[in-house]
């Protein structure tokens, strides 16, 4: 289990980075390339992929 939400986390901060570059047009090559709008979902893609780490990290602690 701990595995898993490690791989998804890591998994939606890449995303939401790639995301984030795309909407602020610095990884061009996508539709999303320009659009503002990617960049904010990029952002909360990211942090919950934050979150989702910490949980998984704290859980193998106990």
């Amino acid at each position: 289990m701990r595995i898993t939400l490690i791989v998804i986390s890591v998994l939606l901060l890449l995303t939401g980075a790639v995301w984030i570059l795309q909407g602020i047009n610095i990884l061009p090559g996508s539709f999303m390339t320009g659009e503002i709008r990617w960049a904010y979902a990029g952002i909360v893609t990211a942090l919950i992929g934050g979150g989702l780490l910490r949980i998984a990290l704290r859980v193998g602690q106990g």
